[in-house]
């Protein structure tokens, strides 16, 4: 895998200016401490640090080739310099070159929205691999090339991640990919290039707000991703969604549609729903899923109407579904021999906390408590910290506030903002613990025989971030600890 000056030039439809010796390039990074000799730098603007700055170090490490935004003052004799208008989009189209265009012979899927992805994601590949195919996975919780996991540090990797990942699970015998795509990444052009197969949107609700500042430049970083799409490509949405029809305003794909409230091209319906699963009823059939809620049952619907779309039949499909497991860290329950049930979700927006309150609340049969361990993350969207309190109180018998990855805020500051949207006759049922080790063995103290502890907004995260360091932190090891003793 390597490339030379034409072929840079092509890739990205530009000239190079101070053009050096015509090398081919064995190596690419964008970060200039991995650079080697003959590799090629591609300098880009970080919300920390801009690349920019580093060019000389990766000059000094070896690179022969600089893609950048602006050149810099001192120019090299040997070296070539590419300059664009993105190097985002740079790095991300030069990337999938890089690596053969992986994207172009697998079949691509991406979900986003602001709940629901990670789920959809991960029982796509599990059903692609229960129907017999080789599947890959691209999520927050884990990656997977067929069986090989691989720890995923990111909802959407850098484009060198994401293309290396995609060769991989080509030179495995993959032929699908499913992955999640962030609003980040849409915004940094992580995925430019990539040659996608299909689109999923969930959900368009409160997050992420301290990075895109408004509403509106989150749904149009999100509805960037069916801008792109080519016209053999599905796009499914969500029409139980306002902004679904927002979503796909100038697509060029086919549209269908997903809904359990009004008509669509797929329907589901919740026949029965107990504590360990629900039968629904689905394209004229029945089937029994372990999953719980109306949320989880619109992500299943979400998967079998992609499913369709990619040409699977319907009847084994469906047998398939029935078998799909839960998410780890997504409603997962541990059950204690006092009767005492914890449930461990991700939920750290508004929206997915009302969702799995209101889904705990319908199996309440009358004198049990639900008592939720609710935190927010530090140095992320505050104007969200009152409405998930406000939700926790009203949604909850009892609400222990406590950190979740404080970062580098003060975890006393974070309560506060949280406290402010807590009704006044609510406030006699909120604690405040910002310990989160103290704060869910509080919670679990509280609980009777038949109550339920919700432990909110880490879900399958193994650590706790506090000023730049990460500590080994797991929310589920915890209660296992208080079972146990």
């Amino acid at each position: 895998m390597s490339m030379n000056n034409e072929h840079i030039k092509t890739i990205l439809h530009c000239t190079a200016l101070h053009e050096g010796e015509n090398v081919e390039y064995t190596d690419m990074h964008f970060d200039s401490r991995k650079i080697c000799k003959n590799g090629i730098f591609v300098a880009v603007p970080g919300t920390q640090v801009d690349g920019h700055q580093f060019v000389e170090q990766a000059i000094q490490n070896g690179a022969a080739g600089i893609v950048c935004e602006n050149l810099p003052e001192q120019l090299h004799n040997k070296i070539t310099y590419f300059q664009v208008v993105s190097s985002h989009e740079a790095l991300a189209l030069l990337a999938s070159d890089f690596y053969g265009n992986p994207s172009a012979q697998l079949k691509l899927v991406g979900v986003t929205g602001t709940n629901g992805k990670t789920t959809i994601a991960s029982l796509m590949y599990q059903l692609m691999e229960l129907s017999g195919y080789k599947a890959g996975l691209l999520s927050t919780v884990r990656n997977y090339i067929h069986t090989e996991e691989i720890p995923a540090t990111h909802t959407t990797p850098d484009p060198l991640q994401i293309n290396a990942l995609m060769r991989k699970m080509l030179d495995a015998g993959c032929q699908y990919c499913f992955m999640e795509v962030s609003s980040h990444a849409l915004d940094q052009m992580r995925v430019a290039g990539l040659d996608f197969d299909g689109a999923i949107f969930t959900n368009l609700s409160h997050d992420h707000l301290d990075y895109h500042k408004d509403f509106q430049a989150y749904l149009t970083a999100k509805k960037s991703l069916f801008d792109s799409l080519k016209p053999e490509a599905f796009a499914l949405v969500n029409t139980d969604d306002k902004n679904a029809a927002v979503m796909i305003q100038n697509c060029k794909a086919e549209k269908k549609s997903y809904s359990l409230k009004c008509m669509s091209d797929f329907r589901i319906k919740i026949e029965e729903k107990h504590f360990h699963g629900m039968q629904l009823f689905i394209d004229g059939t029945e089937i029994w899923t372990p999953f719980l809620g109306l949320y989880n049952a619109s992500n299943l619907l979400a998967v079998y109407g992609a499913a369709r779309l990619l040409g699977l039949e319907k009847d084994d499909m469906l047998v398939n579904l029935s078998k799909l497991k839960s998410v780890e860290g997504r409603m997962e329950s541990i059950r204690s021999e006092s009767g005492i049930t914890a449930i461990v979700d991700y939920a750290h927006t508004p929206d997915a906390l009302k969702n799995v309150l209101q889904t705990l609340n319908e199996f309440k049969l009358g004198g049990e408590s639900i008592i939720s361990v609710v935190g927010a993350g530090g140095d992320r969207d505050p104007a969200k910290r009152p409405e998930m309190g406000k939700i926790a109180a009203l949604w909850s018998n009892k609400v222990v506030l406590t950190s979740d990855n404080p970062r580098t805020e003060d975890p006393e500051k974070i309560l506060d903002d949280i406290e402010n949207g807590i009704p006044a006759d609510k406030a006699a049922n909120v604690l405040r613990v910002s310990d989160r080790k103290a704060a869910i063995k509080v919670a679990w103290s509280l609980a009777k025989p038949g109550d339920l502890v919700l432990v909110a907004g880490k879900g399958h995260e193994t650590y706790q971030e506090i000023n730049h360091v990460k500590h080994h932190f797991d929310d589920r090891e915890i209660i296992r600890e208080l079972i146990k003793n």
